[in-house]
């Protein structure tokens, strides 16, 4: 299971982090990945992280911006967004995938992840 939290309403240029907890699952085998979906349009790739947190891969959208972290003593995977736009207003969900790649570069797909949490929103005002 994976629990989503920390969406809120924030001004343009402010930030916000979220957390995602997961239970059930070896926590620290699993990359996880946060994705955002916007009304009308398409779930899109924001971040992912290794189980070990070794590596992490993003979009160009947000590169620079966000940051994807994880505490796998605490079974929780963060996203820190810096800089916010009313472009990244959309309902944010975290998801789980087993780590068997070195790089999550190849978690940028989301046909890879199984596992999904309930979405947090995020609201940017301008």
């Amino acid at each position: 299971q994976l629990q989503a939290c920390g969406g809120g309403l924030v001004q343009a240029g402010g930030s916000l982090r979220l957390s995602c907890a997961a239970s059930g699952l070896s926590f620290n085998n699993y990359v996880m990945g946060w994705f955002r979906q916007a009304p009308g349009k398409e779930r899109e790739f924001v971040g992912a992280i290794t189980g070990s947190g070794g590596s992490t891969s993003y979009p160009d959208s947000v590169k620079g911006r966000f940051t994807i972290s994880r505490d796998n003593a605490k079974n929780t995977v963060y996203l820190q967004m810096n800089s916010l736009k009313p472009e990244d207003t959309a309902v944010f969900y975290c998801a789980a995938a087993l780590d068997t790649y070195v790089t999550a570069y190849f978690y940028m797909n989301i046909n890879r992840y199984p596992y999904w949490g309930q979405g947090t929103q995020v609201t940017v005002s301008s």
